[in-house]
């Protein structure tokens, strides 16, 4: 087994969770909290994870589907309480977004809110204690990423962007995603996806992110459909793995009008929304109006994703989330049209917002909002 040096330690291999005892060794973590969720409990994962931690590590599992401030200060406690020095981190993005926010407070100083990208907080966040990532799905990438999605108590959902924030040790093994059900397969994967294509789509000049961005949305559109119908296709969940690994490394470059309406709307209070499942279905709208805007940046992609170069992009992703079984649209999920407006607002204010290759209005993301409000 050898580990990738990018950004941070990646250990990625069927059976890389052997290696943990020896990660928190290395990184001189005594008492580590364990932060995961009921669900992978359940699932017999997390006491797996637990017998190669010290004896008696505390755990903390009531992570939101979107991680809160109030699960952020619910942590903290469980962190300062146990007399912990790092944190094991389990799970999907909510999980590892949620351990950055604990790591964040249990170094620093003031209200959270203080800290995040939009309202200048940048700047204030050094090193934090210490995140060892373990993804047990293949989609958000968070376990190499700088960013923390949280929600506010106030229920803005802020980006918390910093090079510290990057987990000090990533332990990528497919084997743990073998369980993963379809749908979540196909909406994590499509998560990833969205990633890879909105990062290469980013105007910013960072060549190798791109050729990484290429890389792991190829991967990804080869496997996706396959790890979704052959769950325990080990290959095809290594290599939807590695393309989301992939779209992680990637972040540094920035996302785009995706990502901004779906941080939107994923601060919703009345109505509990998945992130990949949004990427997914706002990911056709976004493309088709980028076209035109992104140099040759389409033809790039559909060659690494091995499609001909005549086909539309955004209507082949359409087809693939409707083979996927991705919900047809946003009100399928709950989201009433009384909300748009708002969400837009947000969108506007969003980190991710600035980085689209083509600038987008209050009327042009009203427009994407409703081409899926069915």
């Amino acid at each position: 087994m050898s580990a990738i040096l990018y950004l941070t330690t990646v250990e990625f291999d069927p059976g890389a969770i052997r290696t943990l005892p020896e990660v928190l060794a290395r990184l001189g973590v005594k008492r580590p909290l364990i932060v995961s969720d009921h669900g992978l409990a359940a699932a017999g994962l997390l006491d797996g994870v637990a017998a190669l931690c010290p004896a008696g590590t505390p755990r903390f599992l009531d992570v939101p589907t979107n991680p809160t401030e109030a699960a952020v200060a619910a942590a903290l406690a469980a962190y300062r309480g146990g007399g912990c020095d790092g944190i094991v981190a389990m799970g999907g993005g909510s999980p590892i977004d949620l351990a950055k926010g604990v790591a964040l407070l249990a170094t620093h100083d003031g209200l959270l809110e203080r800290y995040a990208a939009i309202l200048g907080g940048l700047p204030l966040i050094g090193p934090v204690a210490p995140v060892i990532a373990i993804p047990t799905t293949s989609g958000t990438g968070s376990e190499v990423g700088r960013a923390a999605l949280l929600t506010l108590n106030d229920g803005r959902k802020l980006g918390f962007i910093s090079p510290h924030l990057i987990p000090k040790w990533a332990i990528c093994d497919p084997e743990l995603t073998l369980g993963l059900p379809p749908g979540l397969t196909a909406a994590t994967g499509l998560d990833a996806l969205s990633h890879c294509i909105e990062t290469l789509l980013s105007p910013r000049y960072n060549p190798p992110a791109e050729a990484i961005a290429l890389d792991g949305a190829g991967r990804i559109w080869r496997n996706l459909e396959r790890a979704v119908r052959m769950g325990r296709d080990r290959e095809a969940r290594t290599e939807l793995m590695m393309g989301a690994l992939e779209g992680g490394l990637t972040f540094q470059k920035g996302l785009g009008a995706v990502h901004a309406l779906s941080h939107a709307l994923g601060g919703l209070k009345d109505v509990s929304l998945h992130h990949g499942t949004l990427n997914a279905i706002l990911l056709p709208p976004v493309l088709r109006f980028n076209a035109g805007h992104a140099g040759d940046k389409y033809q790039r992609l559909k060659a690494a994703m091995g499609l001909p170069e005549s086909v539309d992009l955004a209507d082949e992703i359409a087809s693939l989330n409707t083979r996927l079984g991705i919900p047809a649209g946003l009100r399928t999920l709950g989201v009433r049209a009384d909300v748009l407006p708002w969400a837009v607002e947000r969108a506007l204010a969003d980190h991710s917002h600035a980085t689209n290759p083509r600038e987008a209005t209050a009327e042009d993301y009203h427009a994407m909002l409703d081409e899926v409000m069915v």
